[in-house]
């Protein structure tokens, strides 16, 4: 699933190598997943756990994730949904 660019399986991943004391490999992961528009990797990384480059870079990436998921029907569709 994290090959097929599915963010929380990238975020497990993230836990996983975490846990081993893979730490390089494990904020990778969390970019990856914060780069495909997972808010709770993101949220992570504000914890200065990357460099500012790195952070700017993911950041930049996620808010292009988030902007290609919009569109006027999804938009109606969230609006009803609060009504």
């Amino acid at each position: 699933a994290a090959i097929g660019g599915h963010p929380i399986a990238r975020y497990n991943l993230c836990i996983e190598e975490e846990e081993k004391g893979k730490y390089d490999r494990a904020m990778k992961h969390l970019i990856i997943a914060a780069a495909l528009g997972h808010d709770a990797s993101l949220n992570a990384l504000m914890d200065g756990l990357v460099s500012k480059k790195d952070f700017a870079a993911a950041l930049r990436a996620h808010q292009a994730a988030i902007d290609a998921t919009k569109s006027p029907q999804r938009e109606a569709a969230e609006k009803a949904r609060k009504d």
